[in-house]
């Protein structure tokens, strides 16, 4: 035994680590604790004292909503206005624009109408003009007429032979026969069927209306009239009736419906002109 085994070390005893570790752990459990303590000391200090601000908004009175009211009203009220007046205004315009255009229509009219009238006043001033010219055609061609058929009466030639006494007979034997437009016979004539179906006895062929036949011969005067002469009223080529002279101032023709085929003195109706076939 060693004569220091017993004395005491003046060295400290050295301390274990797991000493040091425990004492350690609580040191930082009491720091743990205190953190956590204050912690939560600040977190119901911050419960205890929130910090509130306040935003104060304007309060709207009974007269500021009235007055916006008003206002809203007015602007509702001057839109209708203006949509109104629109209207009115486009109502106006369309009036104006038919109106023009009924005006224009109603001159046109007046213009036509004016023109119709003055159309017709000179086409009756023509008519009248024309109707008095045919008077007084009509009174010379009759008075000439009556002064050539008077003469023909004294130097025509009363006698018929050959053909022409053919012809005469003819017509004079059909003397009470009807009159009945287009007829040619035997018992029924119209004026230039009864000419022609004469001429057809002597084998002469004529044409079948008034118009041609007076200008199918030779033009004679009405005071060297000749029997079995074609006469004529109205003027050569446009003639409206026709007969035959038989003699003696006398002629037999299909004079109308009413009369029939007749024979009569050329005074009774005295022809316009006359032509010779034979």
């Amino acid at each position: 035994m060693s004569h220091t085994a017993h004395i005491r070390s003046h060295r400290k005893p050295r301390r274990s680590a797991s000493s040091i570790v425990v004492r350690s752990g609580v040191a930082g459990g009491v720091l743990s604790t205190l953190a956590v303590a204050g912690a939560a000391g600040y977190a119901n200090a911050a419960e205890a004292e929130p910090v509130t601000q306040t935003l104060e908004l304007p309060t709207l009175t009974a007269d500021v909503a009235t007055q916006v009211a008003q206002s809203a009203d007015a602007t509702q009220q001057a839109a209708a206005n203006y949509e109104l007046q629109a209207e009115r205004d486009a109502a106006a315009a369309s009036a104006a624009k038919q109106a023009k255009a009924d005006l224009a229509e109603a001159r046109q009219k007046a213009e036509a109408k004016k023109k119709a009238q003055e159309k017709a006043r000179k086409e009756a001033a023509a008519r009248a003009t024309r109707n008095a010219e045919r008077t007084v055609l009509s009174a010379s061609a009759s008075t000439s007429a009556s002064t050539e058929a008077a003469s023909a009466t004294v130097t025509g030639s009363s006698s018929a032979t050959g053909s022409a006494a053919a012809i005469v007979s003819f017509v004079k034997s059909q003397v009470g026969r009807a009159y009945v437009s287009g007829a040619t016979g035997p018992s029924a004539y119209d004026c230039s069927g009864l000419v022609q179906t004469a001429f057809k006895q002597v084998g002469i062929s004529l044409p079948r209306v008034s118009q041609d036949q007076s200008t199918a011969g030779t033009q004679v005067s009405l005071s060297n009239l000749q029997p079995g002469d074609i006469l004529y009223w109205g003027s050569a080529g446009s003639a409206y009736h026709v007969g035959v002279y038989v003699g003696d101032g006398m002629f037999v023709g299909a004079q109308n419906p009413s009369t029939g085929v007749v024979e009569r003195p050329l005074s009774y109706d005295p022809p316009t002109g006359a032509v010779r076939v034979l």
